[in-house]
């Protein structure tokens, strides 16, 4: 994939560090549940909870990326700016 580089201010960047920020103090609880030897069921539960977080994360910085990166790529006819967000997508969704 070829990088695309372009600089711009996202409408969602706050929300976005807010989340992961919460994500990672959730993982390093799960961590730490680990490291206790915590049952194995609630790592299990609490390891999905971070994942939904991260997956919520990613369709909030989709949905900033489509509102204005692809908006102005569609004005400008920018196709590698498609091609980079297809492949970008197969690899969120693997």
């Amino acid at each position: 994939m070829e990088e695309h580089h372009h600089e711009h201010p996202h409408a969602e960047t706050r929300a976005v560090v807010n989340r992961l920020s919460r994500a990672i103090g959730h993982l390093e609880a799960v961590k730490t549940m680990v490291e206790e030897g915590r049952d194995c069921t609630q790592v299990l539960i609490q390891l999905a909870a971070v994942k939904s977080a991260i997956n919520n994360t990613g369709k909030l910085i989709l949905k900033d990326h489509l509102n204005h990166c692809m908006v102005e790529a569609a004005k400008s006819g920018d196709q590698q700016a498609f091609d980079d967000l297809n492949e970008a997508i197969d690899r969120f969704l693997k």
